[in-house]
């Protein structure tokens, strides 16, 4: 379901940012695009509303892995009350660093691959965010001899790419009753 009124979205966006950005005594500029144009870096991602951050203290947003860049997103999503199934409809990025880190997840996704399908065992992921979860099965849904399970809860949440057919040792095959 798309947000309802992106304009007023936008507008909510800009008075958080205008409010962080002057209270905090930032050096950041941001520029917030209603339906942005589809670039090929963001084929898996296509937020509704993206807004872009740049400036002199652009490296404090993306300390950490992008910690504050991701809690100013979380908050804006919160402000929204946007429900968590629809979060991938806003996006913030910072000196292009969210399609650095798709490429990132994607050679990781094929390097994951190749490790299951000459090993034979599984390959489990660090926990990750639901947005990046989403994007490793989404990198493996075209291997056709692999599959894909998120596990774990919350913050420990990961990705695990198995053999298709793969069964813990001493455990039965599942039954399927017809």
């Amino acid at each position: 379901m798309p947000i309802p009124d992106k304009i007023a979205a936008a507008k909510k966006i800009d008075e958080l940012l205008r409010g962080v950005v002057t209270q905090g005594g930032l050096r950041i500029k941001y520029r917030i695009t209603v339906d942005p144009p589809l670039a090929e870096e963001r084929d898996w991602e296509r937020p509704e509303i993206l807004v872009e951050l740049s400036g002199p203290d652009s490296p404090l947003l993306l300390e950490r892995g992008g910690e504050l860049l991701r809690s100013l997103e979380l908050l804006a999503l919160e402000m929204l009350r946007l429900p968590g199934n629809e979060h991938e409809k806003v996006s913030f990025d910072c000196m292009n660093q969210r399609a650095m880190r798709l490429e990132e997840l994607r050679m990781a996704a094929s390097v994951a691959a190749e490790k299951v399908r000459k090993s034979g065992i599984p390959y489990q992921f660090a926990p990750m965010s639901s947005r990046e979860r989403r994007i490793l099965h989404l990198a493996l849904r075209d291997y056709e001899d692999l599959h894909t399970e998120s596990q774990g809860e919350g913050l420990r949440r990961s990705v695990v790419v198995f053999p298709k057919n793969y069964r813990p040792a001493g455990k039965p095959a599942r039954k399927t009753i017809p």
